[in-house]
């Protein structure tokens, strides 16, 4: 299902409707900057946790990203996962996400998410988004700044 929304020049533009059963998957290739001794997560050469959520999120955040008027993204709001193993460098792992359901305001979104390797599952869980405005998402982290 398609719905429109029209763009500065007053041409509709068609994209993505957006309900359950919208997914994406990302893939990353483990690799030094991804590793729990190198993000402070601990200090073993595995996909550090961080990383696998990070992963989970950008995931999430593509599922839906059609589906946005112009001006607006999504945030992290939760995240609630488990890690299950442990990927050493050299291998890949697949994010996946599938939006589970839309609040009844529209703007929030649930997922399910997961990573797997080429050996299987390594995590999985839920991650909650929120759809905002992106400008004043930002201007209003700068004026939490500014208060202080």
């Amino acid at each position: 299902m398609n719905i429109c929304a029209a763009n500065e020049g007053g041409r509709p533009l068609s994209r993505t409707a957006l309900k359950p059963g919208l997914t994406a998957e990302r893939e990353v290739t483990v690799s030094e900057p991804l590793l729990a001794g190198s993000v402070g997560s601990g200090d073993v050469a595995v996909l550090a946790t961080p990383m696998m959520i990070a992963g989970m999120e950008a995931a999430a955040a593509a599922a839906v990203a059609d589906t946005l008027s112009p001006g607006q993204t999504t945030v992290g709001a939760r995240v609630n996962v488990k890690h299950l193993a442990a990927t050493p460098p050299g291998m890949s792992v697949r994010f996946r996400a599938e939006l589970v359901a839309v609040s009844p305001n529209g703007k929030g979104l649930s997922f399910r998410v997961e990573a797997r390797d080429e050996a299987g599952l390594v995590g999985e869980g839920t991650h909650e988004r929120v759809i905002v405005n992106h400008a004043s998402f930002e201007r209003g982290a700068l004026a939490r700044k500014e208060r202080n």
